[in-house]
């Protein structure tokens, strides 16, 4: 059993999906303490009313705050290469459709990911992991998308699957070879899906349980309304559950497949319109936000405070990846969130937390504090989620506990 003692704040986040204009209604208890059994949240309150039972360890907050561990809900972590002449490209004038049309992009990395083995990819990954662990992140989501074939695309899966067994982060897989058509399907883009759906490699992925999502680029540059349409149904029938890259670059009714498709996330939303917030909010789809991605493209931010407004449940996610968005902290992309979104402190945990907990499915076991959550927990050396998100230039992370257990420790 482990008594956390003397925290400053803990932040109450209350269990996934919280709807829009309720992420700003969270309790705060000052001078909190928790108690943790069996890896889960057995207790918590004000410090004066906690009963220590003997034997107990005791881990001590510093006065800091305590909340939920963060969970990155959209990422590409797993890649080979880089894309830095893209970057300055992109500074240049040219937009990401511009280089993507010019045979840049994704095809670039989908080179360098066929040319890497299971074992360099994992090698890779491991590195971002441990840096993520340290910004806070106990739960992640991984993508494929990079391999576009067959085989390529199971080595991106299982070095998934694998790298659970190297760290801790729980690790979230989703299958995404609708990403982009690869050069030798040109001109072929239904050919190209119907080797990727094709039943034996579904059910390999359902049976090996390799993957737990499917998603789908939905843009002009990549699959058009029918063909993502048809990916999110036939990848359901083998229940892989859809997501969508909707509304990035241009406006084509993504969102509103979302809904209709009954996505669990809508991610991306820089060009959703009224009609396209009124589907999501019907359905209930988590509308997954990624504010380093616009950043880091120079691009306009996602209509974060009118999706709020909306009650629209809203999360928030790195969308790490070597082109549009090599930016691995969370706790930054948070920030980001704040001063280009407009969102406020304790909407961005929320988004982070519960709300990203929901968007992979999660919301009944982590993101939240409650009696019986997992305890995964992270305190910070600071004493409030403003002061966190004021202070991006540096980690504020003192301590990080996945399932009870403490997996880093910066308290010195």
């Amino acid at each position: 059993m482990l008594v956390i003692l003397n925290i400053g704040e803990l932040v109450v986040i209350p269990k996934g999906p919280v709807c829009g204009r309720e992420m700003r209604n969270v309790r705060r208890i000052q001078n909190a303490a928790i108690v943790v059994d069996g890896g889960q949240i057995s207790w918590f309150g004000r410090a004066t009313d906690v009963l220590i039972p003997p034997g107990s360890d005791v881990l001590d907050a510093g006065g800091g705050c305590v909340l939920p561990g963060l969970i990155d809900c959209h990422t590409h972590g797993v890649f080979a290469g880089t894309r830095e002449n893209e970057f300055v490209q992109r500074i240049e004038g040219k937009s990401y459709a511009d280089i993507a049309r010019e045979g840049g992009g994704i095809r670039v990395t989908v080179d360098a990911v066929r040319a890497a083995t299971l074992e360099q990819l994992i090698a890779l990954a491991l590195p971002r992991l441990s840096r993520m662990l340290h910004n806070g992140v106990t739960s992640l989501e991984i993508k494929s998308g990079y391999g576009l074939s067959v085989d390529d695309e199971f080595k991106m899966l299982e070095s998934v699957r694998r790298l659970r067994e190297f760290q801790p982060i729980e690790l979230v897989g989703t299958y995404l070879s609708a990403h982009a058509v690869p050069r030798e399907f040109d001109g072929h883009t239904d050919e190209y899906l119907g080797r990727m759906l094709d039943d034996p490699v579904l059910s390999r992925i359902r049976d090996g349980r390799l993957a737990e999502f499917c998603d789908v680029f939905c843009e002009t540059t990549a699959f058009n309304i029918e063909q993502s349409r048809r990916v999110l149904l036939k990848a359901k029938q083998f229940g892989l559950l859809p997501k969508i890259h909707a509304d990035q670059i241009t406006q084509m009714g993504a969102s509103r497949l979302a809904a209709e498709g009954g996505a669990i996330s809508a991610d991306h939303l820089e060009k959703i319109d009224d009609g396209g917030i009124a589907a999501l909010k019907a359905v209930g789809t988590i509308a997954v936000l990624l504010p380093a991605c616009s950043f880091f493209l120079g691009v306009e931010q996602a209509p974060a405070r009118k999706i709020i407004e909306a009650d629209v449940p809203v999360a928030i996610a790195t969308d790490y990846n070597p082109g549009s968005s090599m930016v691995e902290s969370l706790p930054l992309t948070m920030t980001i969130a704040c001063t280009q979104m407009r969102m406020t402190p304790i909407e961005v945990v929320v988004a982070a937390t519960a709300n990203a907990a929901a968007a992979i499915g999660r919301q009944d076991r982590i993101g939240a504090i409650d009696i019986g959550m997992q305890a995964d927990l992270i305190v910070l050396d600071v004493p409030s989620v403003e002061r966190w998100m004021y202070e991006p230039g540096r980690n504020c992370l003192r301590t990080v506990l996945k399932r009870g257990k403490v997996v880093v420790d910066s308290s010195g």
